[in-house]
């Protein structure tokens, strides 16, 4: 009788510890949610990741395509000077330019006396060239 007892004790213990069937419904209905969890919470990660990855190339083409501004400055008045030419270079090629026809015109050997005509009359142009200049200076002071 002993045995009987503790066998039907045994049994009844091992039965009251195993879940009922509606548990395990309930067991098996959480996780499937949890697994439908991760599964969307793994397609949202896919989704940013391609997301993220098209911000990175729109950037891209946007650096590249970048305006530069450049900001131009005024120029200076050295350089506003410089841009036409001097009175001194002025004078020097219409002296040299008169000087060797004159020269050509006069001397007997037409090609010695245009040269030496026109380095004669660049010498005295570009003199002439230089007063005028320097007088131009004075006035503008």
């Amino acid at each position: 009788m002993k045995k009987l007892v503790l066998i039907v004790s045994a049994c009844s213990l091992v039965l009251a510890c195993k879940p009922s069937a509606e548990e395990q419904t309930l067991e098996q209905a959480r996780q499937r949610t949890i697994d439908s969890m991760k599964v969307e919470l793994a397609k949202q990660e896919e989704r940013q990741r391609t997301i993220d990855s098209m911000n990175a190339v729109v950037a891209a083409r946007e650096e590249k395509t970048r305006t530069v501004v450049v900001n131009n400055t005024t120029p200076t008045q050295a350089e506003q000077q410089r841009k036409g030419w001097s009175g001194a270079a002025k004078g020097a090629v219409i002296g040299a330019g008169v000087g060797a026809i004159t020269g050509a015109a006069v001397s007997k050997k037409k090609g010695e006396g245009a040269i030496i005509g026109g380095l004669a009359g660049a010498g005295v142009g570009a003199g002439t060239g230089a007063i005028i200049d320097s007088e131009k200076k004075k006035k503008g002071k």
